[in-house]
């Protein structure tokens, strides 16, 4: 799958590798970055979370 970065940079992560939001190639989708969090998801799923400052600047980038 084909990611392209739309948002993303926690003011508190010093690397390169914080939250963000891609555009996918796959029509009508995104995929989200995020830490991890502790809950029961089927297989191949998981929750993560995310500064809502890094979606809000997703939906502005999207034209939402």
């Amino acid at each position: 799958m084909q990611l392209t970065r739309i948002s993303g940079g926690d003011p508190d992560c010093r690397t390169d590798d914080c939250p963000t939001v891609y555009r996918t190639d796959k029509p009508k989708t995104l995929a989200v970055q995020g830490y991890i969090v502790e809950h029961t998801t089927p297989e191949g799923e998981a929750v993560v979370s995310i500064p809502e400052d890094v979606l809000r600047e997703a939906m502005r980038a999207l034209g939402w």
